[in-house]
């Protein structure tokens, strides 16, 4: 059995490739016992090691919530992590390339939160009558593993995949909406290279918003007033390397653009 890793061990090895650029193999090549409550112990080290250094904890995101993803990972439910405010990106700042080792995108739907939701039990309808605005956005993933190769434990413990988001100029009362059938078309450099409903993100981006209520409740966690929560990836990641021009145009929630900057930026 390996004696070699643990908790803090881990925490440094991930947040020191994020600070250095640098990925690795997973953990799970070194670590073979490391398992899924472990690999959120780790994800909750990284989250407290980054707010001693000053970020900002402000809401949670949720990863593998297309039925495609889990399949492809041999799972049956999304995965929790954090994010802070080092991770949002103001409108119209380009893709923070001088942070990012191989940063793709993926569009989202994105839930700012009015009223605390506290699991486990909470239902859809529960959710989404917690949530102030929806928004829609893109999320810019990251990985410190080599060419995005990882188990589930593996990418758990690397804070599913985070890297930066940001956020469209519509917010609207989510009970406006059928966010079901809220569509959203992914361009890449003028060519609409692929396309989803909310339907993609669990059925409906509320129950993904219950399922991480009720995560979070399990280990004694609640979503908060105010926290914004990213429901998870509608499309597969497009790569975002500098000077790519991504667009997610979503049918009531507007667009988001993201320039791919360059080497330079920052």
């Amino acid at each position: 059995m390996s004696t070699t890793w643990d908790v803090e061990r881990a925490a440094g090895v991930l947040l020191g490739c994020e600070d250095a650029r640098s990925d690795r193999p997973p953990l799970t090549d070194e670590w073979p016992e490391l398992d899924l409550a472990t690999a959120y112990r780790i994800q909750d080290e990284t989250l407290r090691r980054r707010r001693d250094r000053g970020e900002r904890l402000i809401g949670v995101k949720l990863g593998l919530t297309s039925r495609a993803k889990q399949k492809r990972m041999g799972v049956d439910s999304p995965l929790t992590a954090w994010l802070t405010d080092a991770m949002a990106l103001p409108a119209g700042e380009p893709v923070p390339q001088h942070k990012l080792i191989h940063p793709r995108v993926e569009p989202e739907i994105v839930f700012v939160m009015k009223d605390r939701l506290a699991g486990p039990g909470v239902t859809a309808a529960q959710a989404l009558a917690a949530v102030g605005t929806v928004c829609g956005g893109a999320e810019v993933i990251d990985s410190r593993y080599r060419d995005f190769r990882f188990t589930l434990p593996d990418v758990v413990a690397d804070n599913a995949s985070s890297g930066a988001y940001v956020t469209g100029p519509v917010g609207l009362d989510p009970r406006t909406l059928d966010l079901a059938l809220e569509a959203v078309l992914v361009e890449v450099d003028g060519q609409i290279v692929d396309s989803a409903t909310g339907a993609a993100v669990q059925g409906h981006p509320a129950e993904a918003l219950a399922l991480a209520a009720n995560d979070l409740g399990r280990r004694g966690l609640a979503i908060e007033p105010g926290w914004v929560v990213l429901t998870g990836g509608m499309t597969d990641a497009v790569f975002a390397p500098p000077g790519a021009e991504i667009a997610c145009h979503f049918t009531h929630l507007g667009s988001v653009f993201l320039n791919g900057g360059t080497e330079a930026d920052g």
